[in-house]
């Protein structure tokens, strides 16, 4: 049973006369009743009533024709979506990102990328780097924005930029006026931490321990913004990305001098998985645009 028969089989159907519809079809009548013919020998039901050069269908015809228009619409549904995914102007890209990355670098690539390629859509994931991998290798999403991570022969990571973190204090802490400080100071402080399972929990436990102690986590949150709000109502400090959803008169942002406390952003794809025309065009903007 090949497509080309059902689509004839769709034809005589509607217009229900065999030289109309070979007509329309541009072949000759005889290779269109050939093709209904063995369509029918196949089925081993007639799916016609023939009477003179009008046809009707009859119980087995309409039944079949209800399955048949279905599944010809799915067909052309499914062609249509590879013609989009073949064009990488009017394609899908979905990538996962961390969380920490949704208030400043993500929506600087979304909105730059959506200037140049208005109709590419883009489907996000917030999650941590670990869930983020795993839909990556789960082939659940095209690309990851996320942060360094052990190395894995399956994915490539791409360095995009290199992201100072800073520390925030309540506006009325001791270091509150100073513009940098050495992280060994805070070795007595409470801090408000990420919690456990999210990198950046690791990033500045790491940079903690190079400065000779363990932080006392009092509070713990999953973004940014909550860490922020939990340091401005004078609960402990923190060290997040750049912030600037809340007013200085509450909390302030200090650089931190010894050691440099960063991280690294970048772009993972799986090796031996062909990225669809969308998804390359925008790996490529967002490595261009760092």
């Amino acid at each position: 049973m090949e497509w080309q028969q059902l689509e004839y089989f769709r034809v005589v159907a509607k217009i229900e006369h065999f030289r109309k519809s070979a007509e329309l079809l541009a072949i000759s009548q005889p290779a269109l009743s050939r093709s209904i013919h063995k369509l029918e020998e196949e089925l081993g039901v007639t799916l016609f009533e023939r009477t003179g050069r009008s046809v009707q269908l009859n119980k087995f015809g309409r039944l079949f024709l209800k399955r048949v228009e279905n599944g010809l619409n799915e067909i052309s549904i499914g062609i249509q979506e590879i013609n989009q995914l073949k064009n990488p102007y009017t394609g899908n890209v979905s990538l996962a990102f961390l969380q920490t990355l949704g208030i400043t670098i993500l929506p600087e690539i979304i909105s730059n990328f959506n200037k140049q390629y208005p109709h590419v859509e883009i489907q996000l994931y917030q999650n941590k780097t670990l869930n983020s991998i795993q839909q990556l290798l789960n082939r659940e999403v095209d690309l990851c924005l996320i942060s360094s991570f052990e190395e894995n022969p399956n994915i490539t990571w791409h360095p995009l930029m290199d992201e100072e973190l800073f520390l925030y204090v309540p506006a009325n802490h001791r270091f509150a006026s100073k513009s940098s400080v050495v992280l060994s100071e805070l070795s007595d402080d409470n801090f408000i931490g990420f919690k456990k399972g999210l990198g950046m929990r690791g990033v500045i436990n790491n940079f903690c321990e190079k400065a000779g102690f363990t932080p006392r986590i009092k509070f713990e949150g999953e973004d940014v913004s909550t860490l922020a709000g939990l340091v401005s109502s004078g609960l402990g400090v923190t060290i997040i990305p750049a912030f600037h959803g809340i007013s200085s008169d509450k909390i302030k942002q200090i650089s931190i001098s010894e050691p440099y406390c960063h991280r690294e952003i970048g772009i993972a794809w799986l090796n031996e998985h062909t990225l669809s025309p969308s998804a390359d065009l925008f790996r490529t903007f967002v490595i261009e645009l760092f």
